[in-house]
């Protein structure tokens, strides 16, 4: 589990995530987590086999993961298919049944518009 909501970062399983990573991919990384597990009733985990932050919810199961790369930090909808396309927001039109938001380095994270999905995305199966 995460150690904390405002500051990711403490987490030693989430440390040894990023290490590897650029310092502006760590940064965009820690506050992405920190908006999601903000959000009421999601749990998140440091999956270390996926490379991922995944964050599950006590009734619609797992909701989405967060996966840093080098040169991005991908948000991943398990069941984006079914959500609202935020405005152009989510990607992936050759998934199953996932999408995705793709945020560089310089990208501003949008706060309201992942909120709205994400409850979306619980509401599903919640």
């Amino acid at each position: 589990m995460l150690t904390t909501v405002v500051d990711p970062v403490y987490s030693d399983d989430f440390a040894c995530l990023v290490a590897p990573l650029p310092p502006a991919i760590v940064e965009r990384t820690a506050r992405l987590v920190a908006v999601i597990a903000a959000h009421p009733g999601l749990s998140g985990k440091v999956m270390k086999g996926w490379k991922s932050v995944n964050f599950r919810h006590a009734v619609a199961g797992h909701v989405c993961s967060v996966f840093p790369h080098d040169d991005r930090v991908s948000l991943y909808f398990e069941h984006g298919r079914q959500l609202d396309r935020a405005e152009g927001l989510l990607e992936g039109d050759g998934l199953r049944k996932g999408r995705y938001l793709r945020l560089m380095p310089d990208d501003d994270i949008p706060v309201d518009a992942i909120g709205i999905l994400l409850s979306e995305a619980i509401a599903l199966f919640a």
